[in-house]
Formats: C-alpha cells, sequence, structure tokens
C-alpha cells in the first residue's frame, strides 16, 4: 500500500535550514518519507526543514498568522482598505472561505508533516545516539507545538503522528485526545533533549520543552476540558525552567530589537538574505500616513484597539509598547510634523505599537524622534514563541489556583512588573483575584504577540468583557449568532471539501 504522511493542505515542497539556521537549500529535506535519511547531515537538514515550514511567510512569517486572533482587544485593523480578512475576524464575522486564515492552518500541518517524517526514520540514521536524540526530540517538541496551535484555534482536528494511505481522509480527534498526544511529545522531547543547544540559537532545548509544557497544562486547565487538575503540573514545568538559566533584559524595549536575548526560550529565526523574511514587524504595524525619507510607507495591517491602550498601566512598559505620536512628512518631503494618534489629520485615529517598528536594530523601521529614515517590510527579526515572563506568569496564576496566591506566585508576577516599571501587586488577594491580575499583566506584557491575549480570552471565556469595554470607534462587531461559537476559528473551506465527512465548527 502506498504510505505517505498525509496532512490538509498539504504542501511538500521545502527549503531547508541547514543546522536550523544556516539558510540555505538543501534538495535532502525535499525527499519523500521513505528514501533518505543516511546520516546526521541528512538530519540535520529534515529537522531544520521543520522550523521552516512554521517560519515561512504562508505560515508564521507574516501577520496572516494571526487573522483569527483578531477577535481579542489587543489587535484590530483598518475599517477600509485591503484588510477584509483581518478586519471580518475583528468584527466576529469571519468565514471559512478566509484566504488569510489559511496559514493559521497549513503553516502547522507543514510542520507536523516533516516532524512525523523525522520521527519515523531517525534512528536508521548513521550517528551517535545522542545526536540522533537531540533531532528527534527536536521534533517531538516541534510537532506538540503546532498541535497546540491547531487545537487552541480550530478545535477538533485529525491526529496524524505516522504513515499513512495517501488517499485516507481521517476524522477529526476529539480535543483531549489531541492533548494526549502534545503531553506525550513535550515528555519524549524532555527526555531527549539537551537543557541547552552551545551556539545554535532558534534549537527547541528541553527547557523550551517545559516551558511549553507548563502553558499547555495551564491552558488545559481552562475551557474547553476544565482540567483543574493540571494547573499543579503547570507549576511543576514552570519551576524547572525558573532555575537562573533566562533572565528578564532590564529594558523592554530591548526584546523587540534584539535577537535571541537572555529571556528567549524559543524563537523562529529569520534571514531576508536567505529568503525567510519576516513581516510582521516594520511596516507592517505603522500608520498609513507614514512615509519614511526614502519613500516607503506604513501598512496599516493591525493596532491596538483605543480602549485597550487607555486602560493600559501607567508605567515605561506601556511607554515602549504603543506608538503615540505619529510622524506626517511634509510637502517638502524633508520634514515632518508630529500629531497625537487621535488628530484629525490621522487615517486610523488609533495608536499603534511601538515595539514592531524597528525589527532587528532598526532593519525595520529606522527613525528618530523627529523623522523617518527608511522604513521595510521585512526584517531579520526572530520570532520570539516563549518568553521567559510567560513562564513566570504561567507559574504565578497556576501556583495561585492550586494552592493559593503564597509568596512564591508574588515573586514571579512582581519580577514582570518591576521590569516593566511597575510596583508590587497588591497583597492578599484571593485566588480568583490574583488570577485576574495575572491575565492583565500578560495583556500587557505579551500585546500583540501571536495571540497570547486570543487565548487567554478563549480559555477563560472572556468575550463578553472583551466586547463590553470596547469603543464604539472600533470595527462594529457581529452580534448575531451564539458568541460562545467564536472562541475557535472555522476549518478552512477547501479542506471541508476535501474531507466531505468533517462537521464544520459551531457557527460556521
Amino acid at each position: 500500500m502506498n504510505k505517505k504522511y498525509f496532512i490538509p493542505f498539504a504542501y511538500v515542497g521545502l527549503l531547508a535550514l541547514a543546522s536550523c539556521q544556516d539558510l540555505s537549500e538543501d534538495p535532502k529535506a525535499n525527499l519523500t518519507p521513505q528514501t533518505y535519511f543516511k546520516t546526521q547531515s541528512d538530519l540535520d537538514a529534515a529537522v531544520s526543514a521543520i522550523y521552516v515550514q512554521f517560519a515561512i511567510d504562508g505560515a508564521y512569517g507574516f501577520t496572516s498568522r494571526m487573522t483569527s486572533y483578531f477577535g481579542a482587544d489587543d489587535l484590530t485593523t483598518d475599517p477600509a482598505l485591503n484588510k477584509a480578512d483581518f478586519r471580518d475576524f475583528d468584527r466576529l464575522a469571519g468565514g471559512s472561505g478566509n484566504s488569510s486564515m489559511v496559514a493559521e492552518w497549513s503553516g502547522p500541518w507543514q510542520g507536523i508533516y516533516q516532524a512525523n517524517n523525522v520521527l519515523t526514520n531517525y534512528a536508521k540514521v548513521e550517528s551517535s545516539e545522542d545526536a540522533k536524540n537531540a533531532s528527534a526530540g527536536q521534533a517531538y517538541f516541534l510537532r506538540a507545538w503546532g498541535y497546540y496551535n491547531l487545537v487552541r484555534t480550530f478545535g477538533p482536528v485529525p491526529l496524524i503522528t505516522g504513515p499513512i494511505d495517501v488517499n485516507a481522509r481521517p476524522d477529526r480527534a476529539p480535543v483531549a485526545d489531541i492533548y494526549a498526544s502534545i503531553i506525550s511529545d513535550l515528555e519524549a522531547a524532555k527526555s531527549l533533549l539537551p537543557v541547552k543547544f552551545d551556539g545554535a540559537p532558534g534549537k527547541a532545548n528541553q527547557m523550551a520543552a517545559r516551558a511549553l509544557l507548563a502553558d499547555v497544562y495551564l491552558t488545559m486547565a481552562g475551557w474547553p476540558l476544565n482540567q483543574t487538575s493540571n494547573y499543579a503540573l503547570a507549576v511543576q514545568e514552570a519551576q524547572g525552567v525558573m532555575d537562573g538559566t533566562y533572565t528578564l533584559l532590564d529594558d523592554y524595549a530591548t526584546v523587540f530589537s534584539t535577537n535571541n536575548h537572555s529571556e528567549s526560550i524559543f524563537a523562529l529565526q529569520y534571514n531576508v538574505a536567505g529568503g525567510t523574511p519576516q513581516r510582521s514587524f516594520g511596516s507592517s504595524s505603522v500608520p498609513l500616513e507614514e512615509v519614511a525619507l526614502n519613500g516607503s510607507s506604513g501598512w496599516d495591517d493591525y493596532y491596538p484597539e483605543i480602549n485597550f491602550y487607555l486602560n493600559a498601566p501607567k508605567c515605561e512598559r506601556t511607554d515602549e509598547t504603543f506608538y503615540t505620536t505619529i510622524k506626517l512628512r511634509q510637502a517638502d518631503n524633508v520634514t515632518y510634523k508630529l500629531v497625537n494618534w487621535d488628530a484629525e489629520e490621522t487615517h486610523a485615529r488609533h495608536p499603534y505599537f511601538k515595539k514592531f517598528r524597528a525589527g532587528l536594530n532598526g532593519d525595520g523601521v529606522s527613525e528618530t524622534a523627529n523623522s523617518i529614515i527608511t522604513m521595510n517590510p521585512s526584517t531579520n527579526k526572530a520570532l520570539d514563541i516563549i518568553r521567559y515572563p510567560m513562564v513566570l506568569l504561567d507559574f504565578a496564576e497556576a501556583k495561585a489556583m492550586s494552592t493559593g496566591p503564597d509568596q512564591a506566585a508574588y515573586d514571579a508576577i512582581n519580577a514582570v512588573r518591576h521590569r516593566a516599571g511597575l510596583k508590587d501587586l497588591t497583597t492578599g488577594l484571593s485566588a480568583t483575584a490574583f488570577r485576574d491580575s495575572v491575565v492583565y499583566e500578560r495583556a500587557y506584557e505579551f500585546a500583540g504577540e501571536f495571540g497570547i491575549r486570543w487565548f487567554d480570552i478563549v480559555r477563560l471565556q472572556l468575550l463578553p468583557q472583551v466586547i463590553a469595554a470596547r469603543s464604539d470607534k472600533e470595527n462594529a462587531i457581529n452580534t448575531s449568532g451564539n458568541l460562545n461559537d467564536k472562541y475557535l476559528a472555522p476549518i478552512p473551506q477547501n479542506e471541508m471539501y476535501r474531507n466531505p465527512l468533517w462537521q464544520q465548527n459551531d457557527g460556521y
């Protein structure tokens, strides 16, 4: 029987990252699962191809990676222009035909396909056990991460962990089964991966597996599984990462202008010259009316909702997160007029994100206080997926919800607050009040960062509160239908055509 690694929306043409970070093509990474894998070099190329499948533009390299997460209050988009795909989900009116949402579906599946390839074949390679195990551990981690993104975004999806007939159309597996597979993969990754890879930024290590596992357990304690016993497991995994290996940078802004820094636990790597640009920094979150001296202008793709900005804590982190003074190039094409974000001269009358402008040391937007020198849509900025503050806040919330908000829980959230320029959190809070404080802290620590706010809204069912706090100046919400149906995105329509026995998610 003809076997292959089935994935919906299969995309088999691969680029490869030799040794995970060298952006050079390797044809071995393009071969079918049964064909190659003889040396460690072959295996390295195949593992590198997993990372690339997540990093490319059709996956997580562009703002489309968070299309269905625009229902959160940290993301909104232009009321017109060519932003309909983002705007539909911002209005809670997204549909299965949304073309940008496909990146959220196909990106993880492409990575899962390559991970299955590695995990089925790695043992055949002529290499040391340590080297092979390190490769397998990365594949387990990346497969788990792919499924974690899929199950949180779409709910039940097929659970494919090995070869399958090319004509098969597997059912969507229950959410609980998918999480069980994620946990199994991350436990395997923990056992196979080293604590760190020396001189190899971007490779998932044992600490990345533990940090992701902590986040998985925290999510499982909320909707839809509501398995509150997992809070204690989240504490255990997060504690394993809080050993001094990672530290918070002193300056919040530096997180977004440097790569692979002391709080970056796992990040996708990008290289413009190598054909893998990061395109959600730089121009993407720049006002349409801002024009650089080199003639480039903003794309106006995404920015925060007005009340999300207005409700931010008064601190240095807020100042470094939001861009509130718009630079308007004047008729002489040299001087700039500075206006407030809500001035009549502005297009959207919204604040923007400052932290996503510069890219890597200014390869996105290069500017002074009074002018914009250059602006680029493609940057070399690594995309941080897991930062140390996530571990601290996951630990704090899980600790409070399992055994109460003790000193360790306060210490964890206060470490994040101190870096932000905030005082200690009020003591004596109930477990629920402490959790709410952590969720608020997470919203602003990770504002605009790849669905983190949206997934808090989903697991805690916060849409009613978010909608109630929304300014009437935002894109009008679609209030028809059941609000509870909006926590999951629809399965892309083409996948429904390919799998006629599947039932679409409720509300679509």
